[in-house]
């Protein structure tokens, strides 16, 4: 896989052409511009390093590792802008969760802004519907495949704290601090699936990064659910 140099990072670049550029975000790397002006975003770095604007496509979560996706024109970028608005992107993460999730499930709660950026549950909000499936138990924990229908802010962390079972790492969601004592959120946008001019469908994957990949490993070694 093919890596871009910005600042001291390097970055996995997850696929390229004239039009698209996806890379698997670090943890801890914002990708827009934050209150804090003085610390570089995504947006601004590649938008430097290629000498002409990039436009960012879609959000995702400081915390967060995974897929993102940048436009290098305004046409492609409003393109793939309508495609998340209409729900057309297959948008697939993984997440530790803390506790046993007893079988796979879907939550439909609607979702809205209570202050200091801090989202919930509440029938006010804005419709948001969220799907998982177990992909592995462990004692204390699962690892879901999470697909993410609408695309609210903090949706999938929201919605999972919801039904009892915040992401491992969590500082904001959750009781304790960080939750599980797990060193990083366990999010990770792993999966988009989009259209391409033609109709050409393009799947885009994002492999688990070191971090996320050893506290799965020490939670293996702890054993399984006893459920």
């Amino acid at each position: 896989m093919k890596r871009i140099g910005l600042s001291e990072e390097h970055i996995d670049i997850v696929y390229e052409d004239d039009h698209l550029l996806a890379l698997s975000k670090p943890v801890g790397q914002l990708v827009i511009p934050g209150r804090d002006r003085d610390e570089e975003s995504l947006a601004v770095l590649l938008t430097q390093r290629m000498g002409c604007k990039v436009f960012v496509v879609h959000r995702l979560d400081r915390e967060a590792s995974g897929l993102v996706l940048f436009a290098k024109d305004a046409v492609t970028h409003r393109q793939l802008s309508r495609q998340f608005e209409t729900r057309r992107v297959r948008k697939i993460y993984w997440a530790v969760v803390e506790g046993p999730v007893t079988a796979d499930g879907i939550v439909d709660r609607p979702i809205r802004q209570f202050g200091s950026g801090r989202m919930g549950t509440d029938e006010r909000g804005k419709q948001s519907l969220t799907r998982f499936h177990v992909l592995e138990r462990f004692r204390d924990a699962t690892l879901l495949e999470v697909e993410l229908v609408t695309g609210r802010r903090h949706q999938i962390r929201v919605h999972l704290y919801s039904i009892g079972h915040p992401i491992l790492g969590e500082m904001r969601y959750g009781d304790g601090c960080p939750v599980g004592g797990a060193a990083r959120l366990m999010l990770h946008a792993k999966e988009l699936s989009l259209e391409r001019p033609g109709g050409r469908v393009i799947t885009l994957e994002a492999g688990l990064q070191d971090n996320y990949r050893q506290i799965l490993k020490s939670l293996r070694g702890k054993g399984i659910s006893a459920m």
